[in-house]
């Protein structure tokens, strides 16, 4: 084996936002998503695969809502699950359809994931997740009147609801996932980021938030001992000065220029933001442990030291 990597999916290995929201349109996409997984698995390297759920646990909300005079609607931690499953299930039914094709011999499956938060995270008083369709300024507008939500623009990309996005704190079926990936079974896992629940009384409760599913993966990747951590997102390098004309791509960076780039604001909070953060956490965890963000496209030639950017101690 080349090394143990945790590969977190982006939104745009799952569903193309140029085509509609279908069943049918996001199994396509996650077909040509598992080309590119088989690539890195045919490689030897052992892999464990984590991915977002932003777009289809909003959408799976909404659904709940429109239905709700006919069928009750489901909490926000059962719709996360549910995203989980869904998407989980298309990925390893993709995965395990390419892997026939290549004679490759590897069993896939997927772990519903309940990721503990604590619940005084400050995380609940400011809600910050994008989740959901993107909508128009006045669209926002109504869903703040109607339904109490909380908008923000995201990235001159529209308006999205936002939900609170608490610290992952443990995993708690990561000794299944260890015992799985141990014998060889390529894992699907905190789907989402998990779906996040609190300790009360030695028991857990789900609550209505989304954990960031890079910082998740980041978790994971530290728990289970892996040598690279794989964000995948639609950009093959980070960026500072983002789309202003002194833009300036990076091929590495060390953790402490990395937090410096932060602290300068580089990074907008809804997106590379919490990348760049889940990768100076991974590349501090432990000597020789490698963080990269790239996309979907490059992640192999990332894997190899020919594209993406590195995160480093």
């Amino acid at each position: 084996m080349k090394g143990k990597v945790v590969i977190a999916l982006g939104g745009n290995a799952l569903q193309d936002v140029n085509t509609p929201p279908t069943a049918e349109a996001q199994m396509e996409v996650v077909k040509r998503t598992a080309g590119y997984l088989a690539d890195i698995i045919e490689k030897g390297y052992s892999v464990v695969i984590t991915h977002g759920n932003g777009p289809q646990v909003g959408n799976i909300v909404i659904q709940n809502e429109v239905a709700s005079k006919i069928v009750p609607a489901m909490p926000f931690d059962v719709c996360g699950a549910e995203s989980q499953g869904m998407i989980g299930y298309m990925v390893q039914q993709a995965l395990r359809e390419v892997l026939k094709e290549r004679n490759i011999r590897k069993e896939v499956a997927t772990i519903i994931t309940q990721v503990v938060v604590d619940k005084n995270d400050p995380a609940f008083g400011k809600p910050t997740k994008p989740i959901g369709p993107f909508y128009t300024k006045e669209e926002a507008e109504v869903l703040i009147k109607e339904k109490g939500y909380e908008m923000v623009e995201d990235s001159g990309r529209g308006y999205r609801r936002v939900v609170p996005s608490p610290d992952p704190k443990e995993i708690v079926e990561l000794n299944t996932i260890k015992l799985l990936e141990k014998n060889g079974v390529i894992v699907i896992t905190v789907g989402g980021g998990g779906i996040p629940v609190i300790k009360e009384n030695g028991n857990l409760k789900g609550v209505a938030a989304v954990i960031d599913k890079d910082l998740a993966s980041e978790k994971l990747a530290e728990d289970i001992d892996a040598d690279v951590l794989l964000i995948l997102t639609a950009v093959e390098k980070v960026a500072i000065n983002y789309n202003k004309p002194n833009q300036k791509f990076l091929d590495k960076m060390t953790v402490e220029e990395a937090i410096k780039y932060m602290e300068e604001g580089h990074f907008a909070p809804g997106s590379m933001f919490p990348k760049v953060k889940a990768a100076v956490r991974f590349a501090k965890s432990k000597v020789g442990r490698r963080a990269i963000i790239t996309s979907l496209g490059k992640a192999l030639e990332a894997l190899e030291g020919k594209a993406g950017t590195v995160i480093t101690l």
